[in-house]
């Protein structure tokens, strides 16, 4: 199978599945599924981990260290 074949496949199966998912989402019975949600919800904030910050020093920090080098490039 070519490359281009199988990024097509995928292209397309990529949509469809999103349909699927949208569609099942849409139907899915939240009111009988609640306690199986709370549940998931109430282990998710049990096992959380404190981030000491937001990454949006971390994300500034590669925003200079990518210009820094589209500046060398161009030189």
């Amino acid at each position: 199978m070519s490359l281009k074949l199988w990024v097509d496949t995928w292209k397309k199966a990529g949509a469809e599945l999103e349909k699927i998912k949208h569609s099942e989402l849409e139907s899915y019975d939240y009111a009988k599924h609640h306690k199986l949600i709370d549940s998931m919800l109430q282990f998710a904030y049990e096992h959380r981990k404190s981030r000491p910050t937001s990454g949006l020093v971390e994300q500034q920090k590669w925003f200079k260290k990518m210009r820094e080098n589209q500046l060398e490039q161009e030189l």
